[in-house]
């Protein structure tokens, strides 16, 4: 009798650690807009967990947040750079289509793979992402932070270093969910 009430302690014990834990990874990594995520990562040849992970730095899967610099949507685009993106995949550029997941996210899928064609670098790209192309660029001319040219030996931003390791620890998650 001792041993049964053991071992069903033991089983629900069990089930609830269990709900825990999925509650625990459904909060932190949410897996909305994944139909979109796939459609777009896949037109544009940039790995979905990586978009996934992006996402979920930016805006913790919100559609509707705007941030102080003026960001905007699920990958945080700046309106400027959204207006050069839609006319690259040939849309309509539209402030209020930010806050569409599907638009937000066939643009920041599109910028990810920009980027990352044009450093030839992910590492390079999600920093790029955060700071902007042209500060990596400068930063990869400047011996205090590239000895090669090519690569980061220092990061100048501190929001730029602890984006990265954001993106990364999210893309630890993302990359078993979207394979």
């Amino acid at each position: 009798m001792k041993t049964t009430f053991s071992l069903l302690n033991l089983v629900i014990l069990s089930i609830i650690l269990t709900y825990t834990i999925g509650c625990f990874y459904s909060y932190f990594y949410p897996m909305s807009y994944s139909q979109e995520i796939i459609k777009y990562s896949q037109e544009y040849d940039v790995d979905s967990a990586l978009v996934a992970s992006v996402i979920n730095t930016e805006s913790s899967f919100k559609k509707n947040v705007q941030s102080q610099k003026g960001a905007v949507g699920l990958m945080q685009l700046m309106p400027t750079t959204a207006e050069w993106l839609a006319g690259k995949v040939g849309e309509e550029y539209s402030d209020e289509r930010l806050y569409e997941p599907e638009y937000n996210i066939k643009l920041g899928s599109y910028y990810l793979s920009y980027l990352i064609k044009y450093f030839g670098d992910r590492e390079l790209a999600i920093c790029a992402y955060n700071a902007g192309q042209g500060n990596v660029s400068n930063w990869l001319e400047d011996k205090r932070y590239s000895t090669d040219g090519k690569t980061l030996d220092n990061i100048p931003f501190e929001e730029t270093k602890n984006y990265l390791n954001k993106v990364y620890k999210n893309y630890r998650y993302y990359k078993n969910k979207y394979k």
